[in-house]
């Protein structure tokens, strides 16, 4: 054989092995992710319930992923990843089915339950995920770890640096402390200027609906210009109340009893925050946590007391963490708005349930306004002295004393309220919020007063459309010059003009998230 012939022979044998490399992963689907489409987090919201319903015991939890915009599905077997990846979402077949997870969970229940632990089903990871806190230690530790390692591979432990604590406060809102504006307080300082200049930054986060803010904290610029109790009614009573900027505008609103989501209320020597206005059977009320309505039974908006402006009706804690508070006087005009701490609000039209991976944030009288991302569900936290709360929806949104009961929101939608958890808003930690839908039904309230607000998760009077939710209910809102018009004495113009303009400060930032949806609320 000659060497022409063994080069020929040799090149034969390079194509050949290269040929039985490359064949086998041009049959296969390296990258199952390859078809997947891209959803805005409503879509995806929308599309991952109706793929569990189908799945039924074959599905294992589902997120969003907010880096690549895709649902991601865990199955149990290869044929329910096919039709999960026909529905363009990405299917992730996993060990552990939810039935399995939900064995842990009830396990941990039973033979871990220690004060400092808390745990929630994780689908990012398909375990459940345990965190113990840095009072863990000793017997306690022992005891949390004999029941985790029997559980390897379905469940997970980490340490927290902080301790799991509920978030109510012994003193008062002091306006600006750690980046909160206090109770009702940066209303009445607030030029229209300043407000409009801050719309749209106190809506933060992607999905969590910058939209609203932006337009609700022009909106507000109005109100608050025009100042005291007088800026307030004209913003109420004109096209600026459908951008939440009305009850922003004055303290006067505050001193009747209108208060906003997030804003300080006293009683018992707690301070707490008030979740979300609501209504039940057209009476005015409002949601807060449930171990701040085990604290008082009358609750006020000044730490004097000298401003009574609601009594509990019904308190869950522990298990639960939710009470009910009817506003005393029945004519209270109460809006179905969050305070941005900038002189802003933002509308509120319905709730919804949590899911992992849903951009968030909360509105709290101690820190102000914070964002962050829900990362786990079903969750279980032990406070220590037998106030241990199920179900609640944990995320890594900060939060301080004083914060307890306050609104946690994603666009214009309700999601839970300020529990309790660990670290604060410098170094961070975890933190966990009562479902709000779980509240509202055990209460049989619905979201918002009764010219504007939605039970359940029905959008309010089309609010729930509008990409921030702002700017809907104000009739003709678009014919207004926009935040340019706000002037100190044009407060109901203010309102209008920002609401029509939602595509300038809110939908424009609210669109980075939303694609092509940015004008579907989430569901």
């Amino acid at each position: 054989m000659n060497k022409r012939t063994l080069a020929i022979s040799g090149a034969a044998v390079a194509a050949l092995g290269a040929a039985a490399i490359l064949l086998p992963n041009a049959n296969a689907n390296p990258d199952k992710t390859s078809g997947a489409k891209t959803f805005s987090s409503p879509v995806a919201v929308k599309l991952a319930r109706s793929l569990a319903a189908d799945l039924g015991d074959n599905g294992a939890g589902w997120y969003y992923d907010n880096a690549n915009r895709q649902l991601v599905m865990n199955v149990v077997d290869e044929d329910s990843a096919e039709g999960v990846r026909a529905k363009g979402a990405v299917a992730k077949i996993v060990t552990n089915s939810m039935e399995d997870l939900k064995a842990a969970t009830k396990t941990l229940s039973s033979d871990a339950s220690v004060p400092g632990t808390a745990w929630s089903i994780d689908p990012v990871t398909n375990k459940v995920q345990v965190t113990a806190d840095r009072t863990v230690t000793g017997a306690k530790w022992a005891t949390l770890t004999k029941a985790t390692d029997q559980m390897e591979g379905t469940v997970s432990v980490k340490r927290s640096q902080g301790e799991f604590k509920k978030f109510d406060g012994e003193e008062a809102a002091q306006p600006g402390d750690n980046g909160g504006a206090g109770a009702g307080d940066a209303a009445g300082d607030a030029g229209a200027g300043d407000a409009a200049g801050n719309a749209g930054a106190a809506g933060g986060a992607d999905d969590a609906g910058a939209g609203g803010a932006g337009d609700a904290g022009a909106g507000g610029a109005g109100d608050a210009g025009a100042g005291g109790a007088d800026g307030g009614e004209q913003g109420a009573g004109g096209a600026g109340d459908a951008g939440g900027a009305g009850d922003a505008g004055g303290g006067g609103d505050a001193a009747a009893g209108g208060l906003d989501g997030g804003d300080a209320i006293f009683g018992g020597g707690a301070r707490c925050s008030l979740g979300f206005n609501v209504s039940v059977d057209g009476a005015p009320g409002f949601l807060t946590a449930g171990h701040c309505g085990n604290a008082s039974q009358t609750w006020t908006s000044d730490e004097a007391g000298a401003q009574q402006v609601g009594t509990v009706q019904d308190s869950k804690f522990p298990e639960n963490d939710f009470a009910l508070v009817m506003y005393d006087d029945a004519t209270t005009q109460a809006s179905s708005t969050v305070d941005l701490q900038n002189g802003s609000t933002q509308e509120i039209g319905r709730a919804v349930e949590a899911s992992v991976g849903l951009k968030v944030q909360r509105s709290g009288s101690t820190t102000g306004v914070t964002d962050g991302t829900v990362t786990g569900l079903n969750a279980t936290v032990n406070y220590g002295n037998g106030d241990i709360v199920n179900g609640l929806i944990q995320t890594d949104v900060c939060a301080e004393p004083g914060d307890s009961g306050g609104a946690m929101f994603a666009e214009d939608a309700a999601v839970g309220l300020t529990s309790g958890g660990s670290g604060d808003c410098t170094q961070g930690g975890e933190t966990f919020f009562q479902p709000v839908t779980g509240a509202l039904e055990a209460t049989g309230a619905v979201i918002g007063a009764g010219d504007g607000g939605a039970g359940g998760g029905d959008a309010a009077g089309g609010a729930g459309d509008a990409a921030g939710g702002a700017g809907d209910a104000a009739g003709g809102a678009g014919d207004a010059a926009g935040a340019g018009n706000a002037g100190a004495g044009d407060a109901g113009n203010a309102g209008a003009g920002d609401a029509g303009n939602a595509g300038d400060a809110g939908a424009a930032a609210g669109a980075g998230d939303t694609g092509n949806d940015a004008g579907q609320g989430l569901n």
